[in-house]
């Protein structure tokens, strides 16, 4: 952890951002369609130092495709300790297409929630940043 803001913030450094990747499986991928911005949840694996999610054809790929700047986020809450951390990727998507790697991929514990066969892998890259954060002492009926 790299910097302590008045106790309640905590920045983290890039390996423990990818510590917390790793723990976790849903994420949120931002990006821009025809529309305008766009946040839709997916579920995910790493691979390596790159988050990779499964999709069918639509709106991820299509941004994947064209190897569009997307954002990706992951958090974490302790409801009971007011506890949590965000990670943020800010990076590009590309969707994966090289035999080898699409080999290596499905070997991966990545099976997706959503209905469909969801083909295509897609790889998310950048540098993660993220922050742990304590809440507040709140009275305690704010926290139910």
């Amino acid at each position: 952890m790299t910097e302590n803001i008045g106790n309640r913030l905590i920045e983290l450094t890039v390996d423990e951002c990818h510590a917390l990747l790793e723990s976790s499986r849903i994420g949120r991928l931002g990006l821009l369609d025809a529309d305008g911005p766009l946040i839709l949840p997916v579920n995910y694996c790493m691979d390596g130092r790159s988050v990779v999610f499964r999709t069918d054809t639509g709106t991820k790929l299509d941004s994947a495709s064209n190897g569009a700047p997307v954002a990706f986020e992951v958090d974490g809450i302790d409801s009971a300790e007011r506890t949590g951390w965000s990670i943020l990727i800010r990076g590009s998507a590309a969707t994966v297409t090289e035999p080898g790697d699409l080999s290596r991929l499905e070997q991966l514990p990545l099976i997706p929630w959503a209905p469909g066969k969801k083909p295509h892998y897609v790889r998310v890259s950048g540098i993660p940043s993220g922050r742990r954060i304590a809440l507040a002492d709140l009275p305690s009926q704010w926290w139910g």
